[in-house]
């Protein structure tokens, strides 16, 4: 590709050596038909120029509105309407064809008439109501017919047609286009070369393009654009029928001379002329509308524009590569994939996969791929996840149709993305990789078998060597479009794992355990047929084709792993990992298969066997959990088969109740060995299992597990071992228990039964929250959670049976909770030298999960209303330093209370405020508190619950009442005169900062309050002078109309006003400016002080540059503004360089943004028509900033989906 200088030497030139074009960019005019001479003269001819209109007044930001326009009618005499042309094109009834057809014949025999039609459809189109008459098409040049039509511009209506939404406008885009494709075609004989028809119509579009009406100019780019498309279509054709007429002009000339017809030498001459003419002809309207309109349209401030612009160039780059496929033109593509907005990066994307998809032009993109490989390797972590797809894509075909390829570091790259949580990101990123492993495959020339089995060992390599072993169904879920074939290979996958090692596909331990979970994975994903959590926001409804793809899948798999499951099982049954992955398929199952087939009942039997073996071999929580998850699913009712499956279940715990009963009266009674203590303890371990999932109340365990529970609390002498299964077992008995009362009607003595026994339990685990053992301290809390909710008051609302069941907790339970709180989750860690390998991150990351569910439980008890709100103080006076692990939660926390009681929530932030100060190292002295880091903390920390409150001050009116008036009666407790300073004044500062809050009468009705608490006359304390002046300093500046001078007050007063048409007078100042009511907290808000951030970068990354704001120089041209804008390369500021801003300009971009109300407007032209403030843009060009890779194209970490999960066994139970 050419260096940046000489593009811009290209685009500076007249005549373009990177273009076939010759720039002819001197205006034209409307030729005149020839007239008999009787007749009138002719008109005269219109100028094609660009449109500059010193008099329009701009709005504030640039932008403009488009909207319809008034019916004018500026001179006298009968418009020639388009009316039929337009209904024709919005109703769609009609063949385009014919509309055509009947439009060309009318031309034919008026071509004036038929011009000013077509000229009054272009303005139609746009959205315009006025027309051009016969008087203004003969006496004006296009420059004044736009400026008139500009000038009477309407806002009222902010739509046109091709900004308008639904099914009607989008059938009126597409015969729009069509109706230009095929007006081109159906001239491409005749008129197409008369040098008047396309010659004035382009000079209209370009001059529309031009103006600063959104509506003009988006309207004339589309339609030129797609103008453009059709005359590279006829160039091409032109370009074929030359080269063909010179063929054979050749082969004539090589004949001898006696044998040559020179009359078809003559004739070949001619017709080979001829098209020359034509081929010049063309050219020049393509060179007029890529310089006049293109040039300047590809960066234009509306993305929609933009968008146009890299979508027509794409196709003459595909349809007409020996002209347009060169780096003169492909540049404008790759400057583009730097643009602020995705939709138009996206659209530069889709163009270069449709050129990259053909093989034939790899050649001629071999230097633009060097160029900007990089940045399209970056726009795979685009902050858009549509456009980071589409350049996945764009990638997989470089590497694909290219000499060069990819390397492996910048495949690499992309190998990541199938574990991100977006779907169409990582369906992309799967895609490429099944490409990149099906190519190593392609290297050596296996059997189909071999194939198969060969495709799955590299799957399993990458997924041991991405190290997200966590997260296999994101990679299945991946692959399943592209790979669905091979992951749904049950037979190659089982034989694979069945056979031994040193056979063929001989497995190593890391291999097969790998296997397995992309396996069963795969059956999750052949069954549910939806990806996992994140990937998509609900289960879809699938259709009925869809159901029955899916019911023949599950059968499929059903049928294949009934027979094979138990076999797996029995081999893998010692390893705890890979067997409770094996578990998981049963719950895939279509379970009616072994009722319908007698032959499988068998099967049935040996996986109950497995089942009930595995049980008894393991004792890990997680295969516990498993095996009673897969036994419930075979015991339910619905199925035949479930009463054989309950007996092989019940056998199985009656062994372990007998177990755990034989040696319950040694450990009672402290003569139990180690031996028996173990036996015990795994009987309950596994009991308690089964009992999260079945009922087992029938079984009688609650009071054994009460008595264990009390006696190794009074003794201390049984271990966490015992004590723990025991607590899980008497707390899912009182879970069932609570499940069978209210589906069935009980009696007194019932409820008072269990009534005893949840307060027992309380009592029990109360006691565990003190004992040194972490396990069952950190049980016992989770678990007293569940069951303070369980049994709590609002759960048992509405039903008058069961209110005696409802049981609060006591007030020591509250405080022993609090006291857990404090000690055990908002804690610094122990910084470890040992922690810091790969063991010890482990080993941080499990403990702050534990923590977060402890906080989770604890925060849903005051959520639900089973402690009081005032319990969260303990929660929310950690907001800022524990922010980083638990932000997530406690945020919640606070949103949901405050809809649970707004003022009572405020009130439990001051409240956490207050238990803050009383905190406070007073021992040394209130100068030295006031200079302390806990101060200074405590202050940072009300800044960041001031935030909380949001932006409606009205909605937090009383609340923030509520929290000033508590906060002023505590800083004046025990003030009596002037001469002692309370204790609690320095607490006033701390309090001031929630007063940038406060609205105007809130401020004064406070001052009020704190004048009836304070001494009289107010003493000069430096803390209540403080919380006074931020009090008053608001109240006097809504009162003397100031205006803020905060960065953000600035911005919002400097927007000009939306005005209304039925005005005579220009408004200057923007009715989005706050009214005095709805202002007054902006000025002393500390929120004016935060700077907006500059969001100029197009991949996802931490740190964003800032940038400077740009110059404007021309008007509809894109800006490089944080809003939205396109960066460029080096060689286009150049380019824009030979354009000198003038003195007027420059001038007028040292006044200020914004007018005075009583400035009146000094443009000259309007007078007292409408104003233009919001409907045009400056009439500018923007110098846009050179892009710097490194600022957009920094790599950033892969989001990951989230295994993290607060629930409880609660919600596990009940889900």
């Amino acid at each position: 590709m050419e260096s940046d200088a000489d593009s811009a030497e290209q685009l500076d030139s007249p005549s373009d050596s990177g273009s076939d074009f010759e720039a002819q960019l001197r205006p034209k005019k409307r030729r005149s038909r020839a007239v008999a001479p009787e007749a009138p003269p002719s008109k005269r001819p219109l100028q094609m120029s660009t449109v500059h209109s010193p008099h329009v007044s701009h709005s504030s930001n640039g932008m403009l509105v488009a909207g319809h326009l008034d019916q004018v009618c500026v001179q006298e005499g009968s418009p020639a309407t388009a009316g039929d042309l337009y209904e024709a094109l919005r109703s769609g009834r009609s063949a385009m064809v014919t509309v055509v057809d009947e439009w060309l014949e009318s031309y034919k025999q008026d071509k004036e008439a038929g011009l000013l039609e077509l000229m009054n459809f272009v303005v139609q189109c746009c959205g315009c109501k006025g027309f051009v008459t016969k008087e203004m098409f003969d006496s004006m040049e296009n420059v004044e017919i736009i400026s008139r039509l500009t000038k009477d511009f309407n806002e009222d209506c902010s739509g046109y047609p091709l900004s308008s939404t639904g099914p009607q406008w989008r059938r009126f885009r597409t015969c729009l286009c069509e109706f230009l494709q095929l007006l081109v075609r159906r001239c491409q004989n005749s008129l197409l070369y008369d040098d008047y028809l396309f010659s004035s119509l382009l000079a209209l579009l370009t001059g529309l393009s031009d103006s600063q009406v959104r509506a003009f100019r988006h309207t004339s780019t589309l339609m030129a654009m797609k103008l453009m498309t059709a005359l590279v279509e006829v160039a091409m054709d032109v370009s074929t029928q030359v080269e063909t007429t010179q063929r054979r002009y050749k082969a004539e000339m090589c004949k001898e001379v006696e044998l040559r017809a020179q009359e078809r030498l003559e004739k070949l001459h001619t017709s080979y002329t001829q098209l020359q003419d034509q081929q010049e002809e063309l050219q020049s309207m393509m060179n007029t509308v890529f310089k006049g309109i293109f040039v300047h349209r590809y960066r234009d401030l509306v993305p929609e524009i933009r968008v146009i612009c890299m979508e027509e160039i794409g196709v003459w780059l595909q349809k007409n590569p020996s002209v347009f496929l060169n780096d003169g033109y492909l540049k404008y593509l790759g400057w583009t994939l730097h643009d602020k907005q995705g939709v138009v990066r996206q659209q530069c994307v889709r163009s270069l996969k449709a050129l990259y998809r053909e093989k034939d032009f790899a050649g001629r993109l071999e230097l633009f791929t060097s160029r900007f490989k990089e940045r399209m390797l970056s726009m795979i972590q685009d902050k858009v996840n549509d456009v980071a797809q589409e350049a996945i894509q764009l990638l997989l075909l470089i590497h694909q149709n290219t000499e060069e390829g990819l390397s492996e570091e910048e495949c690499e790259r992309v190998y990541p993305l199938v574990f991100a949580s977006h779907r169409g990101s990582a369906c992309a990123a799967g895609n490429f990789l099944y490409h990149r492993l099906c190519s190593e495959l392609d290297k050596e020339n296996q059997e189909n078998e071999k194939r198969k089995a060969a495709f799955l060992l590299l799957l399993v390599s990458f997924f041991i060597q991405t190290e997200f072993h966590e997260h296999a169904m994101y990679l299945v879920d991946s692959l399943w479009d592209c790979a669905g074939k091979e992951l749904r290979d049950w037979e190659t996958m089982t034989s694979m794992l069945l056979q031994e090692k040193g056979q063929n596909w001989g497995l190593k331990d890391e291999e097969e355990g790998a296997l397995i979970e992309v396996m069963i994975c795969a059956v999750r994903q052949a069954a549910e047929s939806h990806p996992p959590v994140s990937r998509a926001p609900a289960k879809r409804v699938l259709r009925v084709k869809d159901q029955k793809a899916q019911e023949q899948q599950r059968n499929r798999l059903t049928n294949h792993f009934i027979i094979v499951l138990p076999q797996l099982m029995a081999k893998y049954s010692a390893d705890a990992e890979k067997v409770t992955s094996l578990l998981k398929a049963p719950l895939h199952f279509n379970l009616e298969t072994y009722s319908s087939n007698s032959r499988l009942e068998k099967y049935l039997d040996l996986l109950l066997v497995q089942l009930c073996g595995i049980v008894e071999k393991h004792q890990d929580d997680e295969v516990l959990r498993a095996c009673a998850l897969v036994a419930c699913a075979l015991c339910a009712e619905r199925y035949s088969f479930s009463a054989r499956a309950e007996m092989s279940i019940s056998q199985l715990l009656d062994r372990l109740v007998d177990q755990f009963t034989s040696g319950l009266t040694d450990v009672l009674q402290g003569g139990a060995d180690e031996d028996e203590l173990y036996s015990v303890a795994i009987a309950m371990k596994r009991i308690a299992a089964f009992s999260s999932a079945k009922d087992l109340t029938g079984r009688e365990m609650l009071q054994p597990c009460l008595q264990i529970l009390k006696y190794g609390l009074e003794s201390r002498e049984i271990s966490s071992m015992v004590m723990v299964p025991a607590l899980k077992c008497a707390c899912f008995h009182l879970f069932w228990e609570k499940v069978k009362i209210t589906s069935s009607v009980p009696s007194k003595p019932a409820l008072k039964q269990l009534r005893q026994n949840v307060h027992s339990l309380y009592a029990v685990c109360q006691s565990c929250l003190s004992v040194g053992e972490v396990e069952l301290r950190d049980q016992a809390f989770l678990l007293l959670c569940d069951l303070l909710l369980v049994y709590s008051s609002s759960l048992v609302q509405g039903n008058t049976a069961l209110q005696t069941l409802a049981c609060p907790p006591s007030v020591s339970l509250r405080a022993e909770m609090s006291s857990f709180l404090l000690d055990y989750v908002f804690t610094e860690p122990e910084n470890d030298p040992q922690d810091d390998d790969e063991e010890g991150e482990f080993a941080k990351i499990a403990v702050l999960q534990r923590c977060r569910n402890q906080l989770a439980g604890y925060c849903k008890l005051v959520i639900y209303g089973v402690l009081d709100l005032s319990a969260a103080s303990d929660v929310f006076k950690h907001y800022s330093k524990f922010y980083k692990d638990y932000g997530d939660i406690m945020k919640e926390t606070l949103s949901k209370s405050k809809i649970v009681s707004p003022i009572l929530s405020a009130k439990t932030v001051c409240l956490s405020l207050q238990q803050l100060y009383s905190q406070l190292p007073w021992e040394q002295g209130e100068e030295r508190v006031r200079f302390s880091q806990e101060f200074r903390e405590m202050r940072e920390l009300a800044r960041h619950l001031a935030m909380t409150f949001g932006v409606n001050l009205h909605r937090v009116r009383k609340p923030l009442v509520a929290l000033h008036k508590d906060g002023i009666q505590f800083a004046f407790q025990g003030a009596k005169d002037a001469d002692k300073i309370p204790h609690n004044l320095l607490f006033l500062e701390t309090l001031s900062e929630f007063s940038f809050k406060l609205l105007h009468q809130d401020r004064k009705q406070l001052l009020g309050f704190l004048k009836r608490l304070a001494p009289t006359p107010l003493p000069a304390w430096p803390s209540l002078r403080l919380y006074r002046h931020s009090l008053e300093m608001g109240r006097r500046a809504s009162e003397k109309g100031h205006t803020p001078s905060h960065p953000t007050q600035s911005i919002l007063t400097s927007k000009r006003p939306r005005t209304s048409s039925k005005t005579g007078t220009d408004m200057s100042i923007d009715s989005s400016v706050p009214r005095k009511k709805d202002s007054q907290w902006l000025e002393s808000s500390s929120i004016a002080s935060l700077a907006t951030p500059p969001l100029t970068s197009t991949t996802l990354k931490g740190a964003l540059p800032q940038t400077s704001v740009p110059r404007v120089d021309r008007a509809g041209s894109l800006a490089a503004s944080d809003e939205e804008g396109a960066s460029e390369p080096e060689s286009l500021k150049d380019f824009m360089e030979r354009q000198p801003a003038s003195r007027t300009s420059l001038q007028r971009r040292q006044r200020p943004v914004f007018l005075a109300p009583s400035t009146p407007s000094t443009q000259s032209d309007l007078g007292s028509h409408l104003s233009l403030l919001t409907l045009i843009e400056e009439d500018e060009e923007p110098e846009m900033d050179n892009f710097q890779s490194g600022d957009s194209d920094s790599d950033t970490p892969i989001t990951l989906p989230s295994t993290r999960h607060s629930t409880s066994l609660l919600e596990e139970l009940f889900s």
